[in-house]
């Protein structure tokens, strides 16, 4: 087979989608057997530079700017997609949309619904496009990958798209994290600035993950004698947030780092007395895998796939009330053995998950697709 894939997310986004692809792209690369594996991007510019895969062609388009291609793929449905590609049996767009495409089959990547679910929490500009666009893509699209079961039934009951059409592949967690050596977290967390206990969440900075809530809970934490850190990048409507991080009355307790890259996250992880994550929709959860990984127990809210994700390793919390988890987070903290459990049950879970699976089953889905 020979298999395309638009891979402009990960030129233009380091996390979210952006990191899924590069991830995704690193294993199908791995796994490609004799199959061949095209990675298209736009670099007008000529300032991406995308790292050298095995088993890996990159192509890319000079000569049109990306934002051009889609203004014209959002207004007049031309040029196709392969236009710019080239051939290939299959092409895969993992970023939601799928744009004209005059040959081939098409894999989309739909991860989540939250822009139908929760409207309220997503930039309209970008809520509308995919509304407007999103019909069309699963009505074209020959195969629909998302992230978990509780997505695809979101989107087989929110897009009536049959169900042989839909294929869930859990995400991965690369096999960096896990726990470091001692002396690599001291020095990774003192680094960030950390010489403190602290409590951990890594998200983006926007409404849907509720950040806000997690510092009022933090606030009523009055017998935790330690810090609020906050990893990640600015998203839609961040400035709120940041707003209530200042005007907390524990604000000199809480700590924001911005983006953290991937060569300290599992110290960051590994540090934290626990981790935590208050979001009131996931199409997967990441994060609190990977902290599970690193040997830290997790609190999470039951939003979403969280519970089909984390299964029993975690400790959820079904309402967004403070005192529940306030009551929570002190017993995992203080209960030695009840946090040694969930140590060794959130290793255990996140060793379910891992990138080369991924990639083997996106491969099967193409196979499939391709007959």
């Amino acid at each position: 087979m020979n298999i395309c894939m638009d891979i402009q997310p990960a030129i233009t986004q380091r996390a979210g989608v952006g990191r899924y692809v590069k991830l995704l792209t690193q294993h199908l690369g791995a796994t490609a057997n004799n199959n061949s594996l095209t990675l298209f991007y736009f670099d007008f510019m000529r300032k991406a530079m995308p790292p050298a895969l095995p088993n890996v062609k990159y192509r890319s388009s000079r000569w049109c700017p990306g934002r051009i291609a889609q203004m014209a793929w959002r207004t007049i449905h031309w040029p196709p997609f392969n236009a710019f590609a080239g051939q290939a049996d299959l092409y895969h767009f993992p970023n939601f949309i799928m744009p004209p495409l005059s040959r081939g089959k098409a894999v989309v990547t739909i991860h989540d619904m939250s822009f139908m679910r929760f409207p309220q929490f997503a930039e309209q500009r970008n809520r509308n496009y995919l509304t407007a666009r999103i019909h069309d893509t699963v009505q074209r699209a020959d195969a629909i990958i998302t992230d978990s079961r509780f997505s695809a039934n979101e989107i087989n009951e929110l897009l009536n798209v049959e169900k042989d059409r839909l294929f869930p592949v859990h995400l991965g967690v690369e096999r960096e994290f896990q726990r470091p050596a001692e002396q690599e977290i001291q020095s990774a967390t003192t680094s960030l600035g950390l010489s403190r206990p602290y409590i951990l969440t890594v998200n983006t900075l926007e409404p849907r993950k509720n950040i806000p809530f997690l510092i009022d809970v933090f606030e009523k934490l009055t017998d935790f004698d330690g810090d609020l850190v906050i990893a990640g990048m600015p998203g839609w409507q961040y400035e709120p947030i940041l707003d209530r991080i200042r005007s907390s009355k524990r604000a000199s307790n809480i700590i924001y780092l911005n983006y953290v890259p991937d060569t300290l996250l599992p110290s960051l992880y590994a540090g934290a007395k626990l981790f935590a994550l208050a979001s009131f929709y996931e199409g997967f959860g990441l994060p609190p895998l990977e902290a599970m990984a690193c040997g830290t127990p997790v609190i999470s809210s039951n939003a979403g796939s969280l519970t089909e994700i984390l299964g029993s390793a975690a400790v959820f919390v079904d309402e967004f009330e403070p005192d529940p988890w306030v009551t929570a987070i002190m017993k995992i903290i203080s209960d030695t053995s009840f946090r040694q459990q969930l140590i060794t049950k959130g290793i255990e879970q996140a060793s379910n998950y891992s990138w080369t699976k991924t990639a083997l089953e996106t491969w099967q889905i193409y196979e499939k697709v391709c007959k």
